[in-house]
């Protein structure tokens, strides 16, 4: 079940919200888990049994290690610490690596062992995090280990970040698992969250993404075309994503749930750091926390933060998918990352901030060309194509598909980029409160003429939104495959 299915907007979410704010709060937690569960076994009811058992294997090895610890046992606390996350992994690494671990020995060694074909189950890559990130917290005492298995399960099956993030750690919602608070701010709030995310979905990635899917399965390719497919790829990427987040973000606050954020306009970073710094924050915040830092991170000299660097961004390439590409595009990254600690950064400080714009973003969507071509025939193809190699420059289809999606491509841009600055003037012009750089969407409610203006915001996109999902049948998730 996908959020813009109307399974879920027209039966789904609304029995779901009518039960929980019926029933009593003590129960509301119950009332979460059996949706969640619902919601996960829509798709793949078999793999609900393999979420369960990481659930039951997490908490029970947080309890163990709360368990040794009041014991004064520190090596049974790290025994049971490296159980859970060789458990954690190993289920991980069974469903999502294994064919990748045996077509590639059979490339090297001949050995012809035949392919398990076992399909992935949708969410493992982000709540096997999840609990992993629990589990740790626990060992190094930042969070009392969950007594409740039915608070615990309710984390990890939480069905608006399930199976397509954002990874939400438990210790930024731990407090509320137990006591939240449910107002009509939140509700409302939430609801415009969502819609904006919706918005996204469905009005810009996948209008965008049919550009993408036409010119990726053309056969002979022009550098123009080449860039214009990877410009869409890239649009639609970044909509389609960060509009999940809103959705999810939106969802978990209509529940009494405050999600971090995910994405902070990562299409107006002027450096490849800073837009790591604004594209999916709670996968770059879960490795620099969870794997860069305890490799010594930056504080063991310039060698082996060099070395950590790439290690993180080798694995950060592997978590999104059991394919070369994904690791070449880490590494890619990785790579650019240090040029920029070593001296690059100082360069672009010195130049204008469009220039270390169109820098950023010249990489970036050569970065997501990387990203899209599993097959890395195709990939060293379009990457040819890109830069002109054995193709002409430009012709008639070009132009005709530039001519067709260019108003798209101008409305992309525009809700690219930071509106934050806008709603800024907007409000000054009026003489409301200046917004600040913090969460736009909890900000705006101060102004008068934007609290009036949002509901019926809201409801155009609802509209939209709709009236698109009934005559579109292009409408993927791109981070369900992770």
């Amino acid at each position: 079940m996908v959020f813009s299915s109307f399974v879920f907007l027209l039966v789904f979410l609304p029995i779901v919200l009518l039960l929980y704010y019926i029933c009593p709060r003590r129960l509301r937690n119950l009332v979460l888990l059996f949706a969640s569960l619902i919601f996960y076994a829509w798709g793949e009811p078999v793999y609900v049994l393999i979420m369960l058992f990481s659930t039951v294997f997490d908490y029970t090895n947080g309890r163990l290690i709360e368990y040794f610890r009041a014991k004064n046992s520190p090596g049974r606390m790290k025994a049971a610490l490296v159980v859970d996350l060789c458990g954690n992994l190993a289920i991980l690494g069974f469903f999502k690596y294994a064919d990748f671990f045996i077509g590639n020995l059979n490339s090297v060694t001949g050995a012809g062992l035949s392919l398990l074909h076992i399909a992935l189950p949708i969410g493992i890559s982000f709540y096997t995090f999840q609990t992993m990130s629990y589990t740790i917290d626990v060992y190094w005492g930042r969070v009392p280990a969950q007594h409740s298995i039915l608070d615990f399960a309710t984390y990890v099956v939480l069905f608006p970040q399930l199976i397509a993030g954002p990874i939400v750690q438990y210790k930024t919602i731990a407090d509320e698992l137990t006591c939240r608070k449910s107002s009509l701010e939140d509700f409302s709030e939430g609801a415009f969250r969502f819609a904006v995310g919706m918005g996204k979905k469905v009005l810009l990635a996948n209008q965008i993404g049919a550009l993408w899917n036409e010119i990726s399965g053309m056969s002979e390719l022009t550098a123009a075309t080449a860039w214009l497919g990877a410009v869409a790829y890239s649009f639609q990427i970044y909509f389609d994503f960060s509009g999940y987040s809103d959705m999810a973000i939106g969802l978990g606050r209509m529940f009494g749930f405050h999600f971090l954020e995910n994405f902070n306009f990562p299409y107006m970073a002027g450096s490849i750091t800073e837009f790591w710094r604004r594209w999916h924050i709670s996968l770059s915040s879960w490795f620099k926390e969870y794997v860069y830092i305890p490799l010594g991170g930056n504080r063991k000299g310039m060698p082996r933060q060099i070395l950590n660097l790439l290690i993180v961004w080798m694995l950060t390439g592997l978590w999104h998918g059991a394919s070369w590409n994904f690791v070449l595009w880490g590494l890619y990254y990785g790579v650019l990352l240090i040029m920029e600690k070593l001296f690059l950064l100082r360069w672009l400080e010195k130049l204008p901030a469009w220039l270390g714009h169109v820098y950023s973003m010249f990489l970036v969507v050569i970065g997501w060309t990387i990203f899209a071509q599993t097959d890395m025939h195709a990939l060293s193809g379009y990457l040819k194509a890109m830069f002109g190699v054995g193709v002409s420059a430009v012709n008639s289809d070009f132009f005709y598909l530039l001519s067709c999606n260019g108003v798209l491509l101008v409305i992309l841009v525009i809700c690219s980029a930071d509106h934050r600055a806008w709603l800024r003037i907007l409000l000054k012009s009026r003489g409301d409160r200046p917004v600040s750089d913090g969460n736009i969407f909890d900000e705006v409610q101060s102004s008068p003429v934007l609290t009036l203006a949002k509901p019926a915001f809201m409801l155009v996109l609802l509209a939209l939104s709709y009236a698109f999902l009934v005559g579109d049948s292009y409408n993927p998730f791109l981070y369900f495959r992770f």
